[in-house]
C-alpha cells in the first residue's frame, strides 16, 4: 500500500477541528497536535486561526514552542490561517504585551488590522497559484501583511491593497479562514505542497 502523508493540526486554541476536516477530505492523513511527541513525524503542519496571543502562551505552557521552531526550521510545509498567519511572521505590529511569534515568514503583520469581531466580512480574491476562479474569504479579526521581504510572494490581495495571502517557501499563509467556507482550494494547494515535500525528500507516513 501507498503511504500517505501525515499533517499535523496545532491543537492547543481556535478552529483546529474545521482544518483536520477539511484536510482529511484532501486524503491525507492527520492529527492533532496538543504535545511535543505528536510533532514528530509530521509531513506538514497547520496554524489554525483563533486568538494569536492565547495560542502563543499555550504553546509554551505546553512545551511546544522550541519543537515547533525545530519543525520550521527543518523545512517542512506549514500554513497559518489568520492568526497562524500572525505565529508565522518574523514582525507583527499592535501585538500585545511580551507577545511572541515563531517566525519563519519575511513579512510584517499588522494585527487585528481589519477591526474587531463585529467588523468581520467577506469577499472574493484573485488567488495567484489556484485555478476556478476567485476565492470566497472570510475575514474574523484578521492581520493584513504590511510589508513583505524579497523571498515573499503576494498571493492575494483585497480590492483596496491589503496583501492576505503570501508564499514562502515552504511556507503559507492567509489573513482568512479558508477552512469554513466550503471552498477547499488554500488546502489543495498547501497539500500539494507537503506532497512535493514528501516527494522530493523520501518522507513517508503511515499506510
Amino acid at each position: 500500500m501507498v503511504s500517505l502523508p501525515v499533517v499535523g493540526v496545532l491543537a492547543v486554541q481556535g478552529d483546529f477541528r474545521e482544518h483536520l476536516a477539511v484536510l482529511e477530505g484532501q486524503g491525507l492523513h492527520t492529527r492533532a497536535v496538543r504535545r511535543p511527541a505528536e510533532l514528530e513525524g509530521l509531513s506538514g503542519l497547520v496554524l489554525p486561526g483563533g486568538e494569536s496571543t492565547t495560542i502563543d502562551k499555550l504553546t509554551r505552557i505546553f512545551g511546544l514552542r522550541e519543537p515547533l521552531l525545530q519543525l520550521l526550521g527543518s523545512g517542512v510545509p506549514v500554513y497559518g490561517s489568520c492568526a497562524g498567519m500572525i505565529m508565522l511572521a518574523d514582525r507583527v505590529v499592535d501585538t500585545a504585551p511580551g507577545q511572541q511569534t515563531l517566525g519563519g515568514l519575511d513579512v510584517t503583520v499588522r494585527r487585528n488590522a481589519f477591526g474587531r469581531q463585529v467588523d468581520s466580512f467577506e469577499v472574493d480574491l484573485d488567488f495567484t497559484g489556484i485555478e476556478g476562479g476567485p476565492v470566497h474569504a472570510v475575514f474574523i479579526r484578521a492581520p493584513w501583511v504590511e510589508k513583505v521581504g524579497a523571498g515573499v510572494e503576494v498571493l492575494a490581495r483585497t480590492p483596496e491593497g491589503h496583501a492576505v495571502a503570501v508564499r514562502q517557501g515552504n511556507l503559507l499563509a492567509t489573513s482568512f479562514h479558508p477552512e469554513i467556507t466550503g471552498d477547499h482550494r488554500v488546502h489543495s494547494l498547501f497539500a500539494a505542497m507537503v506532497r512535493t515535500h514528501v516527494h522530493s525528500s523520501g518522507v513517508s507516513g503511515p499506510v
